[in-house]
């Protein structure tokens, strides 16, 4: 008798759970600011040595603030001596310069904050420097050197062809090495997928600027500022290192006892989804597109050690052939931050793009492409401006060339 209830109950608790783990989230983000609060913050300004590979979407979060501060300004200094420039106001509020944002990417800005937080939206080489947060009045209660590696220069391995790593460089004042992540989930379930492991170089020396390194074996990243300039140019040739590899793994587990049959039963539930057409597999955006256009699209959520996939419709677009630089030129790739990218978007385009996150299909966005509308010219524009000033300036040389031919001709008749 108890057996023929099991389903429902585990199907009424499941219900229960789902109820309250919105609330819970909550109360931990609300305890956010007092753990930032009772983090006591360095007598001594020092910069943590971040290092990231370009195109990436990194979080830099203000370690510690006053109890008494209520809001954190974040500045960003090229290079120690320069003069910090305000990225956000008291308030939070992003101070962007929007001609070093490419119309490409308008859909995410530069920076943006979260929870004190500074996230700074596909890193390029020009974003490294030093990154401190603070009071409105220059008072700075933590930074971070930040070295952005070129992407671009990577050193692309596959295990299945025998990929190896770069020998690490030696000589009396420093090592170079390569410092591998730990392998990334599968980033696809139930079909075949990749794991990725991101290389970044690094150096050992005993002539490391103790300010900007807190490692006491003397390493820091070969771009931080702790690193020499002499030493730099040595380290000019050195190149980041991908490693990837496939993969398989289940979508769900079966676990035993009760906890894993509430786990199959949402499991199976989740499943129905799929064989009802009107109802999407995961959430889902909506995007159009002129013919031509440039676009990039972001899974939600997604982090520099996340393992990110692409599929369109029903064909999976994996790293082997679509990694930028896995062709010498590719349209439409995916870079080493995870996003996908059309450099200029055809016809052909159009569809439903999934992105999997941690090896789980997180969301959708539904590609159409559209002609651009024809518009009509004004005085006023640019173009036309340009075309006006070139006619203007074309008419008295061409009167001048008029006159001189006609007067050498008629001097010619004369004699």
């Amino acid at each position: 008798m108890m057996l023929r209830y099991c389903p429902l109950l585990a199907f009424v608790a499941a219900i229960f759970l789902l109820y309250f783990i919105p609330a819970s989230s909550s109360t931990t983000i609300a305890k956010d600011d007092d753990i930032l609060s009772s983090t006591k913050c360095p007598a001594y300004l020092l910069f943590e040595t971040a290092a990231y590979l370009s195109d990436v979407t990194i979080e830099l979060p203000c370690q510690c603030k006053p109890e008494e501060t209520k809001y954190v300004v974040w500045y960003y200094q090229k290079k120690s001596g320069d003069k910090p420039m305000v990225l956000t106001d008291f308030k939070g509020t992003v101070q962007l310069d929007v001609e070093n944002v490419r119309d490409a990417y308008d859909t995410s800005l530069k920076f943006t904050i979260r929870m004190f937080n500074l996230i700074v939206h596909k890193a390029q080489i020009e974003n490294s420097g030093n990154y401190l947060c603070g009071t409105q009045d220059g008072h700075f209660f933590y930074g971070y050197n930040v070295d952005i590696q070129d992407s671009k220069d990577a050193l692309v391995s596959f295990v299945e062809k025998d990929g190896k790593p770069q020998p690490h460089l030696k000589n009396k004042y420093f090592v170079a090495f390569t410092t591998f992540s730990d392998w990334t989930v599968c980033d696809r379930c139930d079909v075949r997928g990749e794991q990725r492991s991101i290389g970044l170089c690094y150096v050992n020396s005993s002539y490391l600027n103790p300010r900007f390194h807190a490692n006491k074996n003397d390493v820091s990243s070969c771009g931080s500022e702790a690193v020499p300039l002499k030493f730099k140019k040595l380290l000019s040739k050195r190149r980041p290192e991908i490693l990837i590899r496939s993969c398989m793994t289940k979508c769900h587990v079966r676990k035993k006892g009760v906890m894993g049959m509430l786990s199959t039963l949402m499991h199976t539930i989740g499943k129905l989804k799929d064989y009802i057409p009107w109802i999407s597999k995961v959430p889902m955006e909506i995007h159009t597109q002129t013919m031509g256009s440039r676009m990039s699209i972001s899974c939600p959520g997604v982090r520099p050690e996340h393992a990110v996939a692409w599929d369109k419709d029903n064909e999976r677009l994996y790293l082997t052939e679509n990694l930028i630089g896995a062709k010498k030129s590719m349209r439409v790739f995916i870079d080493h931050g995870g996003h996908l990218n059309f450099r200029s978007i055809q016809y052909s385009d159009a569809g439903t793009y999934y992105c999997w996150l941690q090896g789980k299909l997180t969301a959708g966005f539904k590609l159409s492409v559209q002609r651009d509308p024809l518009k009509k010219r004004k005085f006023s524009d640019p173009d036309a401006i340009f075309v006006m000033k070139n006619i203007l300036i074309s008419i008295p040389v061409l009167i001048i060339i008029f006159l001189v031919v006609h007067c050498s001709k008629f001097f010619c008749c004369c004699t």
